[in-house]
C-alpha cells in the first residue's frame, strides 16, 4: 500500500493490510497449522510459539546462518535467533559435528565424560568461577541458585527487580502494582503467596534497594545486570558497583543471571565490567541450542555449601534432574566454548550491532521520532520512547502492544523476524551487513507509513 493510500487509514487498517498480505504469503504455514490444532494444544508445541503478531505460526523449515526459511519458502533475516539459544548462528559445523558424533555414541549415561572435565575447565577460564555445575535450563540453574542461597545463608527472601524474568522460576514472578509487591498477572496455579518470601524494588532505585537490604532476611539478589525482559533497561552509572557492595555489606548473595547478558563479550557481563557475583547462571546459547545451562560458584561459596549441605543432612536436596550434564549437552557446550564463541566472533557480532545501532539512529532522528535505540553488546532494542525508561514501571507506560504488533508483522512479512515480544534483536557473528541494512530500511518503512496515518 503507498503512502498516499494510508492518509486515510488507521493502525488498525494497517494491521488488517498487513494481516491479508501474511495471509497471502504463508499458504501452507496456515495449512499446517490446522493441522497442529488436532494434537497440539493451542496449535504449537510451546505456547510461547503462538506468541508472534501474525494470523498464523510460521512453520519453520531450515536456519542456515543467520537465516530461516520457512515451509513456504519464504526466506528471513533472524535477528531472534530463537530467543537467543541460536545467538551465533543456526547449524554451526563445529556444533553439529560434536553432537553428530556423540548421539552415535550415547546421549548420556548418567555418569560424567571427559569432555565434562574440559568444560569445567573452559567455564572457568572464561568466566572466572572456579566450580560449576550443569542444568538442563536456565530455570533450573536459577532454581537451583536459589534453593542453595536460602541454604547457605538461612534467610528466607529473594529479592528481585521489578519487570524481571529468570525463566519458570516461581519465586521470580512478583511485581510492583502501585508501589506494593503482588504476584505477577495471570501466574497459573500458584498455591502460596510468593510475596511473602520474595521483595521487589525497582532496578536503578538505590534508596529501595538499600532499604529492602537493610533486614537480615534477604538470602540473595537474583538479577540481570541489564534487564531484557522487559524491553531493555540499562543500569545508571554506578547502580551495579553499588549492588555488589551494598550485598555484601548485607551479608546477601549477589546471584546474576547472564543467559542474555551473554551477548555482552566472551566472559558475559560480569567479565567485561569487574563484576563479581557469588553465583552466574547461563542458559540458551550456552550449548548452541541444546537444552542445556551452567551456574557457577566462588571458590567460599562452595565452601559454604558444603557445611549447609552437612548440617541439613542426608536426603533428597531437590536439586538436579537426570537430563541435566548429559554427553551430549557436554560435546555442544565444549564446542560453543572452545570453537564458536571466540574473541573474533564476539568482534563479528559487536560490529554488526554497532551497524544496526548507528542505522536505526539515523532513522529515528531523519523522521524525528520519539523513540530510541539501547544494546547490551550484541542485543539491540528499539524502544518506542525517548528518552530510554529507567525501570519497569516507565518501560510499561512506554509499551504500545498495538503498535508493536504492527510493527513486528510489518517486519515479518518484509522478511525479517525480531524476538516476538518487544523489539530486541540479535547480531550473530555470521549475520551479515546486507542483513542488517534490509531490517533498518523495514523499520524506516514503518515509520514512514506510521506518519501516513491519521489519528
Amino acid at each position: 500500500m503507498s503512502l498516499a493510500a494510508l492518509q486515510s487509514q488507521t493502525l488498525q487498517d494497517l494491521l488488517k493490510v498487513e494481516a491479508e498480505r501474511f495471509v497471502a504469503q504463508h499458504p501452507r504455514s496456515i495449512a499446517m497449522a490446522g493441522q497442529a490444532a488436532q494434537v497440539w494444544r493451542g496449535g504449537v508445541p510451546m505456547h510461547w510459539m503462538g506468541d508472534w503478531a501474525c494470523p498464523s505460526p510460521i512453520f519453520a523449515m531450515q536456519g542456515v546462518g543467520a537465516q530461516i526459511t520457512d515451509v513456504d519458502g519464504k526466506l528471513y533475516d533472524d535477528f531472534c535467533l530463537g530467543d537467543t539459544p541460536s545467538m551465533f548462528g543456526h547449524g554451526d559445523a563445529a556444533v553439529a559435528s560434536a553432537v553428530s558424533d556423540q548421539i552415535k555414541r550415547g546421549a548420556g549415561f548418567m555418569l560424567p565424560t571427559a569432555a565434562s572435565i574440559i568444560v569445567g575447565r573452559l567455564l572457568a577460564e572464561r568466566f572466572g568461577l572456579p566450580l560449576w555445575q550443569t542444568a538442563t535450563t536456565a530455570s533450573d540453574a536459577n532454581r537451583a541458585a536459589i534453593r542453595w542461597a536460602r541454604a547457605v545463608t538461612q534467610r528466607p527472601v529473594i529479592l528481585v527487580f521489578d519487570g524481571c524474568y529468570h525463566g519458570m522460576v516461581e519465586d521470580a514472578f512478583v511485581v510492583l502494582k502501585d508501589g506494593q509487591r503482588v504476584m505477577k498477572p495471570g501466574l497459573l496455579g500458584q498455591v502460596h503467596d510468593l510475596t511473602a518470601t520474595t521483595w521487589v524494588v525497582p532496578f536503578n532505585d538505590l534508596a529501595a534497594l538499600e532499604m529492602a537490604l537493610a533486614s537480615d532476611q534477604v538470602a540473595a539478589v537474583l538479577a540481570e545486570p541489564v534487564m531484557t525482559n522487559c524491553g531493555m533497561i540499562l543500569p545508571e552509572p554506578g547502580f551495579l558497583d553499588a549492588l555488589r557492595r551494598l550485598t555484601r555489606d548485607a551479608g546477601t548473595l549477589l546471584i546474576l543471571d547472564e543467559t542474555h547478558t551473554l551477548s555482552s563479550g566472551p566472559g558475559g557481563y560480569a567479565s567485561l565490567h569487574g563484576l563479581e557475583p557469588d553465583m552466574l547462571v547461563i542458559g540458551k546459547a550456552i550449548a548452541g541450542g541444546v537444552p542445556a545451562a551452567v551456574w557457577g560458584v566462588t571458590a567460599d561459596l562452595s565452601d559454604r555449601m558444603d557445611a549447609a549441605q552437612a548440617r541439613t543432612g542426608p536426603g533428597q536436596s531437590g536439586i538436579g534432574t537426570t537430563l541435566s550434564g548429559n554427553a551430549l549437552a557436554m560435546a555442544a557446550m565444549r564446542a560453543m566454548l572452545s570453537e564458536v564463541m571466540t574473541p573474533a566472533a564476539y568482534a563479528r557480532m559487536l560490529a554488526g550491532a554497532e551497524r544496526l545501532v548507528t542505522g536505526l539512529q539515523a532513522v529515528i532522528a531523519a523522521r524525528k521520532l520519539p523513540w530510541s535505540v539501547v544494546h547490551v553488546g550484541a542485543r539491540v532494542e528499539l524502544v518506542l520512547a525517548d528518552p530510554p525508561p529507567k525501570n519497569a514501571a516507565e518501560m510499561r507506560k512506554a509499551l504500545d502492544p498495538e503498535r508493536l504488533a504492527a510493527l513486528h508483522l510489518w517486519l515479518i512479512n518484509r522478511g525479517v523476524l525480531i524476538a516476538p515480544f518487544h523489539n530486541m534483536m540479535l547480531v550473530s557473528p555470521v549475520t551479515e551487513d546486507a542483513s542488517i541494512d534490509r531490517l533498518v530500511a523495514a523499520v524506516d518503512g514503518f515509520a514512514g507509513a506510521l506518519e501516513g496515518l491519521s489519528a
